[in-house]
């Protein structure tokens, strides 16, 4: 099964599930609060939402958005916010986290630390979700966000979190294309060396219920048309359902340009925790954090 588009994931949250109780780490933003506003319009989530009670409350009050007043928990600090999010999220008072106006490194900070965290004992990556107006299906790019260079061991784990998603999301078998310039292995070029590893581990059974191609280039893992002229053969070549990309910054690049050149929607969020953790740039619009709001939510 394929989701071809969010609205499609949005009519299915809407039928099978209840809302999903989401915490809000620095909510004194405005196209945070507009997110969460709609979300809960449209029975996806309720809210806590901390940060500078004063800032929120009169954001809320510009949207027309009203909370009760036990909802919004006042903070300090980013750091405090930060860490009193977690704490929530650790006494199960809330199923998934969102980042509002912190720095990534600060919320993750809390969430990484080893004694009151929400670690499980493998990788936290970031993962991108598209709706591509020249694709079949939503697409995933995976890490864009949070691992910088990633080592063999760790693209594995990377794989595996985003496989662990689409699972999670009614996929039986996702497709995933190791991304890299050429479909050919290449000593000199590290990322074709590793994505063929990563293949090879496939095939032996290591890496488990999901498809891996690589190396392969993003033209053959998207289009059909450069698939028929190229005469490559593979089932995941023009029906890819996640991109497992070199490094930090050709994933940054690369959902950025779907976004910004090829209008596409986005959403963001972070994997490998105990709990999905919504997570957009700084600069995100509010429909951008709202379909974030929305695949944590399908996560359940």
């Amino acid at each position: 099964m394929a989701i071809k588009n969010f609205e499609e994931l949005i009519k299915k949250i809407k039928k099978n599930q209840r809302p999903k109780k989401v915490v809000v780490v620095c909510a004194d933003d405005r196209n945070t609060l507009e997110a969460i506003k709609k979300a809960e319009k449209n029975g996806i989530v309720d809210s806590i939402l901390i940060g500078n009670k004063n800032k929120i409350k009169k954001l809320l009050n510009e949207i027309s958005f009203e909370k009760e007043e036990e909802s919004i928990i006042d903070s300090e600090s980013d750091i405090y916010a930060a860490s009193k999010g977690v704490e929530i999220i650790r006494e199960q008072r809330a199923e998934f986290m969102m980042k509002g106006k912190i720095q990534t490194a600060d919320l993750l900070k809390a969430v990484v630390d080893k004694d009151k965290g929400l670690g499980r004992g493998r990788i936290m990556s970031h993962i991108s979700i598209l709706e591509v107006p020249t694709y079949h299906k939503i697409l995933a790019v995976s890490d864009g966000g949070v691992v910088i260079s990633p080592t063999l061991a760790e693209k594995k784990e990377i794989l595996e979190n985003a496989v662990e998603v689409f699972l999670s999301l009614g996929y039986e078998n996702p497709k995933v294309a190791v991304l890299a310039a050429i479909e050919k292995v290449n000593p000199k070029m590290k990322e074709t060396v590793e994505a063929r590893a990563l293949k090879n581990m496939n095939q032996r059974g290591e890496v488990e219920n999901c498809l891996v191609e690589g190396p392969i280039s993003y033209d053959l893992a998207i289009s059909t048309e450069s698939v028929n002229i190229k005469g490559y053969v593979s089932s995941v070549a023009g029906d890819a359902d996640i991109l497992l990309v070199p490094d930090i910054t050709s994933g940054n690049i690369l959902s950025k340009s779907l976004v910004y050149s090829g209008k596409s929607k986005m959403a963001g969020f972070i994997t490998g925790a105990k709990v999905p953790i919504a997570l957009t740039s700084r600069g995100a619009s509010s429909e951008q954090k709202y379909l974030s709001l929305v695949i944590c939510s399908a996560m359940f």
